[in-house]
């Protein structure tokens, strides 16, 4: 394998037959070693439900716990349960969202918490495919909601688990490959607790192979020496761990522009326009955006009143990364404008106080901007 990496060959190495001493071994090491040095004062353990673990799972997707921690408790301070999930306002829903990204998951959070009332006795289903079938929940995602909800045997693969297992079992390549992926559950599946007594602390289980990947077996300079698998890992061994697993294929990642013309009044309020209800940053309030420089003028005449004169100037553009693309944001600032009097709020528009900015879902590059420029 590594001559082959010298050559630049990548060929996934996937082994019909799995590794019985890691697997077997691999629950009763793993708890050992979370009771030492797992992480066991997270507040979604601290008071374990169904919906607090739907909730940490659905916000760790995609997002490491120390950022997760702060809105997790704002977020169910405000709906503590999956009752007052789904009754809540859409923009409530997202206003405490704002900030975290990935937007999707709000909203099929608050679509899942709609079905579940409507189609399961307001409760989060235990059936695995009833969970799997709610939006936003993958195979991984109901593993984990399962097995630390309700104890239930049930294997996980989120990135840490996957770069845990490649490692250890020595598979090379993407393991975004469907052949890889396909693997990878099989040995998920294989290391799960074989004795009783360690098939009943599931919920330990599961949450010590997420921080074993968090904490140790980490993206970069794993800690390799402390690791309770240190003489079983066959990236170890092979002196690969710092090559397993196999970067996704890299592609050129676009550039985008666009220009958005910030309007605020002489009470500092400012004029915001919801998105539309699908693509980046789907339903949430933001500034109006045009494409080019001539248009900025024009969009803001739209909205000041006719014999008003206000103070424009362009602010440093913002630069802000998604997963499939970036994005550089050109914003122009009208000051002290005079809205139109026939301009009011309405379901996708409005004049909004920097107070009330807290309670609305807005893009986080916007949120920062309006705040770095608000006195």
């Amino acid at each position: 394998m590594t001559s082959q990496r010298k050559r630049g060959i990548v060929t996934p190495k996937i082994e019909a037959d799995i590794d019985q001493a890691i697997t077997s071994a691999f629950a009763p090491r793993l708890l050992e070693w979370f009771d030492a040095h797992g992480r066991h004062d997270l507040p979604w353990q601290i008071q374990r439900t169904p919906y607090r673990v739907w909730l940490s799972e659905i916000m760790l997707q995609q997002t490491q716990v120390t950022t997760v921690i702060p809105y997790f408790q704002r977020f169910v301070d405000a709906l503590p349960d999956l009752h007052a999930l789904a009754n809540a306002p859409s923009d409530d829903v997202l206003a405490l969202w704002s900030g975290l990204g990935y937007y999707n998951r709000a909203r099929n959070l608050h679509a899942a918490a709609k079905i579940c009332m409507a189609e399961h006795d307001g409760e989060l289903p235990r059936d695995f495919d009833a969970l799997h079938a709610l939006p936003g929940i993958g195979r991984s995602t109901a593993g984990a909601i399962l097995a630390q909800a309700w104890n239930e045997l049930q294997p996980i693969l989120d990135g840490n688990v996957k770069r845990v297992l490649t490692r250890l079992h020595g598979i090379d390549g993407w393991p975004g490959l469907p052949a890889v992926e396909k693997q990878l559950w099989t040995i998920a599946d294989a290391s799960l607790p074989a004795s009783p007594a360690a098939r009943l602390r599931m919920a330990d289980y599961t949450q010590a192979q997420m921080d074993l990947g968090a904490t140790l077996c980490t993206r970069t300079r794993p800690k390799c020496d402390t690791c309770p698998f240190v003489d079983l890992c066959i990236a170890k061994r092979d002196g690969l761990a710092g090559e397993i697993p196999a970067s996704k294929p890299k592609k050129a990642i676009p550039q985008r522009e666009t220009r958005m013309v910030w309007l605020r009044d002489a009470d500092r309020r400012t004029l915001l326009l919801r998105r539309p209800s699908t693509g980046i940053w789907a339903s949430l309030w933001s500034l109006p955006e045009v494409d080019d420089v001539e248009a900025i003028n024009a969009l803001a005449k739209q909205y000041i009143a006719s014999n008003h004169t206000a103070t424009s100037r362009e602010l440093p553009a913002i630069e802000h990364a998604f997963s499939h693309y970036r994005l550089r944001i050109h914003p122009h600032l009208f000051d002290g404008v005079a809205p139109r009097a026939r301009v009011g709020d309405n379901d996708d528009l409005r004049w909004a106080s920097h107070e009330e900015l807290a309670s609305l879902g807005i893009p986080a590059p916007v949120r920062k901007l309006i705040e770095k420029e608000t006195p």
